[in-house]
């Protein structure tokens, strides 16, 4: 027969010691009052808060993502092979090889520092600023097979044909300069190509920063390559002088004796063909004069007084009174105006006030 165990009633100390155990494996509510549902609850509502922050944060960090790509702000790695890069005629018509060998072998040391600038056309992009850039990078795949295969870029808004030829102008004039030549002959086919109205317009928007001097230069070097530029072997080597003369030249009408200078042989250098065009220079510099004065002519008041002090002649002189502490005086203003003619003004003052 089993024996029978005989139970005892816990003590106060085996009490608490329950006690204390149950409580350290129960979560103590905030509110003794609230019941258990009520906590849980108020847990859900709380993570569900949490939730919807984190839901929030994340739908604005993709809609900055996304405003940041569409005004291409965000630089990202393309093909080479997908950019062309003859949507537009190039500013640059001639790329030193040796700055170009120099670039690469910075790009192969410490790797592209500028992306290039595209736009997307079709399935690929067309190239905006950067064709330097592209092409040293596209040279250094062909000599490192399965590398350099991609580029840095970023990808631009499209834009309109006057914003890209600004576009890729500004970039050469920041970074190469451009010839004066170069200048000239980019104004002039951005017209041609109707981005602009006139190839006044292109000069004055695409070196809109430039003082108004270098504009007039660059429009002379626009009418040289209008006029010469299928001719010329050797533009780019111009200096500003030569082809300020040039222009000159043309703008006196000397198109046929300039064009049949060239068309009997530019010679092998760019001397050469200058020392052909200039003995035709010369003769149309030394004849009659067609144009003084390249710019707009100065427009000229009516004639008449302007107001009681300055009086305005046909002639284009202004006569302007004043008064000092010693008297009235008379300035006398305007093209003709020479030692000779006071001196006849004189004398005819001289009549005037000695008059009975």
């Amino acid at each position: 027969m089993a024996k029978r165990r005989k139970l005892e009633a816990p003590s106060a100390a085996d009490l608490s010691a329950l006690d204390a155990e149950f409580r350290s494996e129960t979560r103590t509510r905030p509110n003794p009052a609230t019941t258990p549902i009520s906590q849980i609850a108020s847990e859900a509502a709380q993570a569900s808060r949490l939730d919807d922050a984190q839901t929030r944060l994340d739908r604005l960090d993709a809609e900055r993502l996304r405003i940041a790509q569409e005004q291409g702000l965000l630089i990202t790695e393309i093909p080479t092979a997908n950019i062309v890069t003859n949507q537009m005629i190039r500013d640059r018509t001639v790329l030193d090889a040796d700055e170009l060998t120099e670039l690469q072998i910075s790009i192969r040391a410490n790797g592209l520092r500028l992306p290039v600038e595209v736009y997307a056309d079709g399935d690929g992009y067309a190239l905006l600023s950067g064709y330097r850039r592209l092409l040293a990078v596209r040279n250094l795949a062909e000599l490192n097979t399965g590398k350099y295969t991609t580029i840095k870029a970023l990808i631009r808004p499209a834009t309109d044909t006057a914003g890209a030829f600004a576009a890729m102008v500004e970039e050469n004039e920041i970074r190469a300069n451009l010839s004066h030549y170069e200048r000239g002959r980019i104004a002039a086919i951005a017209a041609q190509q109707g981005a602009f109205e006139s190839t006044e317009t292109a000069v004055n928007m695409l070196f809109n920063t430039a003082s108004k001097s270098k504009r007039s230069k660059v429009r002379s070097f626009a009418e040289v390559f209008e006029m010469m530029g299928d001719l010329l072997e050797y533009p780019e080597n111009l200096t500003e002088r030569r082809g300020l003369r040039l222009a000159g030249a043309l703008r006196q009408g000397g198109k046929p004796q300039l064009r049949e200078a060239l068309a009997t042989g530019q010679g092998g250098s760019p001397d050469a063909e200058w020392y052909a065009l200039e003995p035709a220079i010369v003769a149309i510099e030394e004849g009659p004069q067609r144009i003084a004065k390249r710019g707009r002519p100065k427009v000229q008041p009516p004639a008449g007084w302007e107001g009681r002090n300055t009086l305005h002649l046909s002639s284009g002189i202004t006569l302007r009174k004043e008064t000092d502490s010693n008297g009235y005086l008379i300035r006398f203003n305007g093209k003709g105006i020479d030692s000779e003619v006071i001196d006849r003004i004189m004398v005819e003052l001289q009549r005037l006030l000695e008059r009975p």
